[in-house]
């Protein structure tokens, strides 16, 4: 089913399929295609509503009778350090940084497939192969770096995060590491990196995804302070994690078409010539 808006990008929305984040509901999307000259300023406008990016789409879960999936990001100027956040990166401070342009290697393949064996052998993208694994990296229309992290010592890959750069922030859309050590905190320590990041360039905030109360994939970003999480139409500072529920009920979620009319859409429309300067 398509839903449109006048003058604006298509949405439409995925059939159900189950989730896999809380065991027996059932996921659906509303997604919209990511193309054109206007494509940061789209991909802005709707990170900022809780959308985020896959290559050349950008999605939003609408399910049908669930809405427990939160975007979620941190506010850097009121993020602090915790004391085993502080051990985690002096643990991994003999790791160089190193940002690239979203360009796929084999290197990276082979640390992301040891990666999925280890933590999500069962997920969605455990079939994805080399050419699979390259359009995920490389398929981008907007402003988008790969940030590797390799050990000083041996050369070698650890970790790499595939990150878009918004208007007001970064946005993590997808990290992998070697399972190898998991005494250094890997995934913890990419985050905070990024943090570090975004207050160097100037930037408020770090978007990491969807916070999902009970379940255990996703419990880890409750553990940065900062945190916001999109509910309401608006960016909130998240309260005690445990007061989030994940009721299932029929009116969960407004129909699909009062969701895309409550989408706010930057202008789109091409510049006149005299306005391009």
């Amino acid at each position: 089913m398509r839903h449109t808006l006048p003058l604006a990008p298509q949405f439409y929305v995925t059939a159900p399929q189950p989730c896999p984040y809380l065991e027996g509901r059932m996921e659906r999307k509303l997604f919209t295609s990511l193309q054109g000259d206007s494509a940061e300023k789209l991909n802005d406008s709707l990170s900022h509503q809780g959308f985020r990016r896959s290559q050349n789409v950008l999605y939003r879960p609408s399910c049908t009778d669930c809405a427990a999936c939160l975007s979620a990001r941190i506010d850097v100027s009121t993020f602090k350090l915790t004391k085993s956040q502080k051990r985690i990166l002096k643990r991994n401070a003999h790791l160089t940084r190193r940002a690239t342009s979203p360009w796929a290697t084999e290197e990276q393949y082979e640390l992301f497939r040891r990666y999925l064996e280890t933590r999500h052998a069962d997920g969605g993208m455990a079939d994805m192969d080399v050419f699979e694994f390259a359009a995920m990296i490389e398929e981008t229309p907007i402003r988008t770096r790969v940030i590797e992290y390799t050990d000083r010592k041996t050369e070698e890959l650890v970790g790499s995060c595939l990150t878009d750069v918004l208007s007001d922030g970064l946005s993590m859309v997808y990290s992998f590491y070697t399972p190898d050590r998991p005494q250094d905190s890997l995934g913890t320590h990419v985050i905070l990196d990024h943090i570090q990041i975004a207050q160097d360039a100037g930037l408020p905030y770090v978007y990491l995804g969807y916070w999902v109360p009970g379940s255990d994939k996703m419990g880890y970003k409750a553990r940065f302070s900062g945190l916001e999480v999109y509910s309401g139409g608006t960016w909130q500072p998240m309260a005690n994690p445990d007061d989030y529920e994940a009721p299932a009920h029929p009116l969960s979620n407004d129909p699909i078409s009062e969701q895309v009319a409550n989408i706010a859409l930057p202008d789109l429309s091409p510049k006149r010539s005299s306005e391009r300067g």
